[in-house]
């Protein structure tokens, strides 16, 4: 078992010492998700979430149904590179909670492992369901023996590198896609796109980590444009630059030394998820367009963060499958290659969720609900 320790950054001082921003809002939102009873104005939210779920799956039913009615056709898959797909989502998924052991600064994998599966299965069953998947696994982690403040804090960073990484792979991708326009075609040429879009998102990364000009940079352009755009209708926004630096500020207050090691596991999280998309179409024989499937997959990534339908159902396919086709893919062979991903990284991660929180049950008896805000601890049993 881990044993109950405050995590300390460089300096010394305990990691949450006086919580940071995205840590506090972390910590309230776990707090809001778990708490009980429940009023009326949660009942209202939650009846809202599943009606745009409803509404949002309604009108991507006719490209969701073609996905998942491509089922039968599976057979027809290339069987060691469908294999090879799940090898590759094996591998994103070691990466993920290799990545969330050291925001936890720990060494254990047991009890990181089976609270992250759990918790993305409740995320991704529930629409919105992301605080609920977040409240879940901080419960499990608390009940493995971390206190509260590594939890919380090592949660905030994990889910702002995971955002973070995603919103800044098109950006990224950029010069390799325009590199790529748009004559070489073929398995081959897409890897090796997909190589140097991520060498150049691992540069990004390190940049960013250690200094403050590109983000700040970034900040205030997308605060000028958002503000030009929602001109007359909404409040100009303001700050974000420093909003996003403070964001950076803890993931690195977290990470410690560890940024490095960081960098690389976010990289291959999402450079063996990409290479899984590209197994699973190489089963189906196609010879996509290399650029266009490299910016299908950072656009799937964005869309299945938001909070419409869980774990993206139906946008992600409907998204991903007709970005393939503009990829240059059949449709038939899109179809059964999106379905082919999506079993590999949405559907067997969502199964494994049950059996893992089994798992960790036998072993740490039954997770015990605590407090997410200090100063607010539950009595420990």
């Amino acid at each position: 078992m881990t044993s109950r320790r405050r995590t300390q950054d460089p300096g010394g001082e305990p990691v949450n010492a006086g919580k940071s921003r995205p840590v506090a809002a972390k910590a309230a939102a776990i707090d809001a998700a778990q708490a009980r009873p429940l009023t009326w104005k949660a009942v209202v939210k939650r009846a809202l979430a599943v009606a745009v779920a409803g509404a949002s799956i309604y009108l991507v039913l006719p490209k969701l149904a073609a996905v998942l009615g491509a089922w039968p056709r599976l057979s027809t898959l290339n069987p060691a590179w469908f294999s090879v797909c799940l090898a590759a989502e094996l591998a994103s998924f070691t990466c993920n909670f290799a990545l969330q052991r050291l925001a936890l600064r720990t060494k254990a994998w047991f009890p990181v492992v089976t609270a992250g599966l759990t918790g993305n299965a409740v995320t991704d069953s529930l629409p919105g369901g992301s605080a609920a998947g977040a409240a879940v696994q901080f419960h499990m982690l608390t009940t493995a023996g971390f206190d509260t403040d590594t939890a919380v804090g090592g949660l905030t960073a994990f889910s702002l590198l995971e955002v973070g990484g995603l919103l800044a792979l098109p950006i990224v991708a950029l010069p390799a896609i325009l590199a790529g326009v748009p004559v070489s075609r073929g398995l081959i040429h897409t890897a090796l796109l997909g190589i140097a879009a991520f060498v150049l998102y691992a540069v990004f990364g390190v940049i960013v980590l250690r200094t403050d000009w590109p983000l700040a940079t970034v900040g205030r352009l997308a605060q000028r444009v958002w503000n030009r755009v929602t001109r007359g209708h909404r409040q100009p926004v303001t700050g974000l630059d420093k909003r996003l630096l403070a964001d950076r500020d803890t993931i690195r207050g977290v990470l410690g030394k560890n940024w490095r090691q960081a960098v690389v596991l976010t990289v291959g999280r999402l450079g063996f998820d990409y290479g899984c998309l590209l197994a699973a179409l190489r089963a189906t024989g196609a010879e996509p367009q290399p650029s266009v499937v490299l910016l299908a997959y950072a656009a799937a990534g964005i869309i299945a963060l938001l909070p419409v339908t869980p774990g993206g159902l139906g946008i992600v396919e409907a998204s991903l499958s007709g970005l393939l086709i503009l990829a240059g893919v059949r449709a038939g062979y899109a179809v059964l290659a999106t379905l082919a991903y999506r079993i590999a990284s949405y559907w067997l991660p969502l199964l494994t969720g049950p059996a893992a929180y089994l798992l960790f049950r036998r072993r740490y008896g039954r997770p015990v609900p605590r407090r997410a805000t200090p100063g607010k601890s539950d009595p420990t049993p």
